[in-house]
């Protein structure tokens, strides 16, 4: 969809920051329409940093970067200050964070993690940067049309519209997005200082790039260890904490 309502027809240029899988998999849907350049990439060394000290031109049409990335653990602290529309995937740490969100002009995210069931998505568009692509865009695709019906161009999924409300509603009660960091950041801090201390464990990410979400580590000796802490995190009712399957290990989601 963003290619399709950013990118111009006509010698459309995109700038994109490649920090893991699902930037990577956004990648290949602009080169589809147009000139894609990567202006940073961690790539090199398996994702396990954030690209810091790159340069972005001028002349794109919009710069894509993910804010927060699972598989590998990293999220972006700060982000680039550029002359175009900034696009910004949240999916994996939207609502977990106080951020200045009037620096991007369009955050998206499958919310699975942290507002609703798999499934729902969620745009929020500055309708100023959109109509100006010169595509014929296929009606689904075309934010415009979404905006213009209310975001009810087709039937919702209305299990997830109400189970993101809940979700809302609890967040709200909780204090906000200020409360939720402060409990997100004290998970995170409990896990790392572990997986720092123990000398069993090693985190597979740089620390200043660590993400408060995804804490990705390692047995520092897996043939002596795993069978056991994999019986340890059995038997305290831990499931689902195996690595993705690209890069092994342990991940786990705040």
């Amino acid at each position: 969809m963003i290619p399709f309502n950013l990118m111009k027809a006509e010698g459309g240029k995109t700038a994109y920051i490649d920090t893991g899988a699902w930037s990577d998999k956004a990648i290949k849907e602009a080169q589809r329409l147009g000139t894609t350049d990567i202006v940073a990439s961690s790539k090199d060394k398996n994702y396990n940093y954030i690209p810091k000290g790159y340069h972005i031109g001028s002349g794109y049409d919009y710069v894509h970067c993910t804010s927060n990335n699972t598989i590998f653990g990293t999220q972006m602290k700060d982000f680039p200050k550029v002359d175009a529309p900034l696009i910004c995937d949240m999916s994996s740490d939207i609502l977990s964070r106080q951020l200045d969100f009037a620096q991007f002009d369009m955050i998206y995210a499958g919310v699975q993690k942290n507002m609703g069931p798999a499934g729902a998505t969620m745009i929020a568009v500055k309708k100023s940067i959109l109509g100006q692509s010169g595509h014929n865009i296929p009606a689904y695709l075309d934010l415009e049309q979404h905006i213009k019906n209310d975001s009810m161009y087709n039937t919702p999924s209305v299990f997830a519209v109400y189970t993101s409300m809940l979700t809302l509603e609890w967040l709200d009660a909780q204090g906000g997005v200020a409360a939720i960091e402060k409990l997100n950041q004290a998970k995170a801090n409990l896990l790392y200082n572990e997986i720092d201390s123990n000398p069993l464990f090693k985190g597979t990410t740089e620390i200043e790039d660590r993400s408060p979400m995804n804490a990705t580590f390692v047995l520092t000796n897996e043939a002596a260890h795993k069978e056991a802490f994999d019986g340890l995190c059995k038997d305290a009712g831990i499931s689902q904490l195996a690595g993705h399957r690209s890069v092994g290990g342990y991940r786990a989601s705040m």
